[in-house]
């Protein structure tokens, strides 16, 4: 999950609801005056829109209208246990969410960490819907058993046994946190529908390739991390990143939540590729 360093949204940064085919979902939202596109941020496993927060701001002083959102399930958007939790139905919640908070013709569509996953299956499910695709801190499928982690199995078997609570409890914890940010990470935790959190579990544990499919839709890609990542390992993410006919951009100063910790270098690293196809 990503630590937000602030809970105070920035100026320009308006809380929403949005409503969709799909149901409604929290967001937060940034617009500007002759915007020349529209992003959609998807975030990651036990994340939230508020892993975007802080970012949306520079992408509008660079002319970018920009929505986060709680996906199905997650924190503020509610899901009920027996909500569509597939992969291909987080991708078509992304699909109607885009379409919900933009007046433009299409957005361009990042998906970080888990995120990731859905929107490479949002992309293949109607690329016409997307100007481009934006992988951050992701890869082409499960993430698995990652060595240096802790085991998905395990936690996939305690979210059918256990509360949300009874789980965070167990959970390591940063001492350094202020007690606004400590008391936040407990609380979106323990929001989440249990159902959904053990879906995204099982599916970064079992999740398809579909890079295939993704690169067959000729949209324009960019794939970055931050050069810390501790996720999917790099060579897989660079591997990914050529089977798109791309490279990797390195974020420094930054490991698995760059839009976080080095909010600047990211946007320095992306925005070129979002200005070229906007």
């Amino acid at each position: 999950m990503s630590t937000p360093k602030s809970l105070v949204p920035p100026p320009g940064v308006h809380a929403v609801t949005i409503e969709t085919s799909r149901g409604e979902f929290a967001a937060h939202t940034v617009m500007t005056d002759g915007a020349i596109g529209h992003v959609l941020l998807i975030p990651g496993w036990t994340g939230s829109k508020e892993d975007f927060t802080a970012f949306l701001p520079l992408l509008a002083a660079s002319g970018l209208d920009a929505t986060t959102y709680d996906q199905r399930g997650q924190y503020e958007t509610p899901g009920g246990a027996d909500d569509d939790y597939s992969l291909a139905g987080f991708a078509a919640d992304a699909l109607a969410v885009s379409a919900s908070a933009t007046e433009s013709a299409r957005s361009h569509v990042l998906g970080h960490s888990f995120g990731g996953l859905v929107a490479q299956q949002a992309t293949v499910a109607d690329p016409s819907a997307w100007r481009s695709l934006s992988l951050l801190c992701t890869g082409p499928g499960a993430l698995g058993e990652t060595p240096g982690q802790p085991p998905l199995g395990p936690l996939v078997q305690a979210l059918g046994a256990m509360s949300l609570a009874e789980i965070r409890a167990h959970m390591p914890r940063d001492a350094s946190l202020a007690p606004d940010i400590a008391e936040f990470l407990d609380k979106r935790f323990t929001s989440n529908a249990p159902a959904s959190l053990r879906a995204m579990t099982q599916l970064l544990i079992d999740a398809p390739d579909v890079i295939d499919e993704v690169a067959a839709t000729e949209l324009p890609f960019w794939v970055g991390r931050g050069a810390g990542d501790d996720a999917w390992p790099h060579d897989v993410q660079e591997a990914m990143a050529k089977r798109l006919g791309t490279e990797i951009h390195v974020i420094d100063d930054a490991a698995h939540s760059p839009a976080v910790e080095n909010p600047q270098g990211f946007l320095d690293a992306w925005l070129p590729f979002l200005k070229e196809n906007s």
